[in-house]
């Protein structure tokens, strides 16, 4: 069986990344807590994880908790939190940072995964150095600055260059359905960062409940979309 993804072009024309945003799976019964509602998911991401080439590789994904934080897999093969200490990346096939909501890496054959419902998966990528980020962005982490963090983070860490780096917004919550339009202001930060190359999908989760799982429209009790993103 074929599950539903969609692919964004500017991201696919760079041609050094895989990367996939899932959509609604249909059949899959997900009107329960996040917990349970990810289980049911499991096998089907799984497998459009495969249809992109990318199974086999590393999984890194973040905690999500609505802040700031960003996680960095390092040129040395660590894993890490900023604040943290690090384990080795190689004995970790799957790996989920506590207190974060975005990770960065410069190293190829790994996946970067966050998990959305309205909010906004903000991927990232320096093709010159290069390096990736993929990040988690609603309402308060937009207001917090994860996106800025993740990309200052980048600046520090790995030297790229933000007029060098190509953003890309996936489909998330918007007005009328949501009273603040996080995304503009997303795209706002990344232009104050001289960022230039800025892609939105301009597509409202909420407004189409038949391909995107919605967390205020379906007051809680919905599934998410996998955003995922690795350099080969």
């Amino acid at each position: 069986m074929q599950f539903p993804f969609e692919q964004f072009p500017a991201l696919s024309a760079i041609g050094i990344c895989r990367h996939v945003f899932t959509q609604r799976i249909a059949g899959i019964d997900v009107s329960h807590d996040k917990a349970e509602a990810l289980n049911r998911l499991d096998a089907a991401h799984r497998e459009i994880r495969n249809a992109i080439g990318v199974g086999d590789w590393p999984l890194f994904t973040a905690k999500q908790i609505h802040g700031n934080k960003i996680a960095v897999v390092d040129e040395v093969g660590s894993a890490r939190r900023a604040d943290r200490g690090r384990r080795s990346a190689a004995s970790l096939p799957q790996q989920e940072f506590p207190a974060s909501d975005g990770i960065i890496t410069n190293q190829r054959g790994i996946a970067l995964g966050v998990r959305v419902a309205d909010c906004c998966a903000v991927y990232i990528v320096d093709p010159r150095t290069p390096a990736i980020g993929l990040v988690h962005s609603g309402r308060k982490g937009t207001e917090l600055g994860v996106v800025p963090n993740a990309t200052r983070q980048m600046i520090d860490r790995f030297g790229s260059d933000p007029s060098s780096m190509i953003v890309q917004l996936s489909p998330c919550i918007r007005p009328p359905h949501y009273e603040v339009d996080f995304a503009a202001e997303i795209i706002r930060q990344c232009r104050a960062l001289g960022m230039k190359e800025i892609h939105d999908s301009g597509v409202c989760t909420a407004c189409d409940l038949e391909r995107y799982y919605s967390y205020r429209a379906e007051k809680g009790k919905t599934g998410r979309m996998l955003a995922l993103i690795g350099m080969r």
